[in-house]
């Protein structure tokens, strides 16, 4: 067993679905890291049950490199999984199993197992672990993680977060917005439906604008052929209203999202939903006054990543994976946080984004090797003085 499947062995047992504490997971790469001398500081959230690790390897210059990966994963519950979730398991067929293994454990683990090797080198310019908590509920670790990084480290040149992509480099992700509507209706017996208004009826009406809209996107050429869903998406994922079938429902609310191009902001795509919001409720008030349709951010919208100001990042990516072509990606990832502070970043890291947060999720052990040869040679190129 080579010390990255060691180590991803280790990091899949422990369960740290965004729901529970990542402490565990933290404080065993703590004790890993203080066993090769390398220093490393926890950001907490609020209540502490949560923690980011930030560790540097090499001399606190400029020009340094930051790997950054999420230590928390989607849940397994409801999935016909036919092994153990939290047990790394290897049944010969060329891959590894396990919650994690690509999304994004791996990347983590491969990064650990190369800190000895980085630590016998002379390196020039640092490289810089930054692991964060809740990326799967929101992004929400990241900011704190980038804050501290930005504040206490010298500029780094190029982060490269490394969600999977068949080591590929990704140089632009959609952003992604979490939102809540609720629609207050007028409730009256469903035989005197003049008497009252719906809110299940409203919420349908917001429902199939929240489609059309992604319609007149493309209607309009707001459309990028670099991603695979080449147009902003919006796409409600739960409703829940009403008492009774005979009751006319008082309340209804549905969860949805905007995951937005680089090239369209949130705030335009929101507004045409509000437009539609305002006139149904100018039009159903004069009946029932009591009439409401709020929305709510679940999240703070994560910011896009955009193909721009990432040269370095790009450049070093081809420099240790050879040619490649630049890719998009339609889920979001921190990387636009990092952009956001003013870092040249990419998206690149082992694994397949098709076998993330599936049951019997795996990683291809070819993928396993290509990260470990890319974190090798990372580290010989920040050996050099160039």
């Amino acid at each position: 067993m080579s010390n990255t499947t060691a180590l991803l062995e280790r990091l899949i047992g422990f369960d740290t679905v965004s729901r529970h504490s990542n402490l565990e997971l933290i404080a065993f790469i703590e004790a890993y890291l203080a066993e090769h001398d390398v220093p490393c500081t926890r950001i907490t959230n609020d209540d502490g049950s949560k923690a980011n690790l930030l560790a540097r390897i090499g001399p606190g210059v400029a020009g340094g490199v930051v790997l950054s990966g999420h230590t928390d994963v989607v849940p397994v519950d409801g999935q016909p999984w036919s092994s153990d979730p939290f047990t790394l398991t290897d049944k010969g067929d060329g891959r590894l199993y396990g919650r994690g293994s690509c999304d994004m454990k791996c990347f983590i683990a491969s990064a650990l197992a190369q800190v000895p090797q980085w630590q016998a080198l002379d390196l020039q310019r640092p490289i810089y672990l930054a692991f964060s908590y809740d990326e799967e509920v929101g992004c929400l670790g990241a900011p704190r993680l980038i804050e501290r990084l930005m504040a206490d480290a010298p500029t780094p040149a190029a982060v490269i977060v490394g969600e999977p992509t068949l080591m590929a480099p990704v140089v632009a992700q959609k952003g992604i917005t979490n939102l809540r509507t609720t629609v207050t209706g007028r409730e009256a017996h469903s035989s005197q439906v003049r008497q009252g208004v719906s809110a299940v009826h409203v919420a349908a009406r917001l429902v199939t604008r929240i489609e059309d809209i992604m319609a007149e996107l493309v209607a309009e050429g707001r459309v990028d052929p670099l991603f695979n869903v080449p147009h902003s998406s919006l796409h409600v994922g739960k409703i829940q209203g009403g008492t009774a079938i005979n009751i006319m429902a008082r309340e209804c609310h549905f969860d949805w999202e905007i995951r937005h191009l680089p090239t369209d902001g949130f705030e335009a795509l929101f507004e045409r939903l509000q437009h539609y919001a305002e006139t149904l409720m100018n039009e159903l008030r004069p009946r029932a006054p009591q009439i409401d349709i709020h929305t709510q951010h679940l999240t703070e919208t994560v910011p896009a990543l955009a193909d721009r100001d990432n040269q370095t990042a790009l450049e070093l990516c081809h420099a240790l994976l050879g040619d490649a072509d630049n890719e998009a990606v339609a889920y979001a990832t921190e990387a636009g946080q990092f952009q956001h502070a003013g870092l040249s970043t990419v998206i690149c890291g082992p694994g397949s984004i098709a076998q993330a947060h599936q049951p019997d999720e795996y990683l291809e052990i070819a993928q396993l090797d290509a990260a470990d040869a890319f974190m090798a040679a990372l580290g010989k190129r920040l050996a050099t003085s160039g």
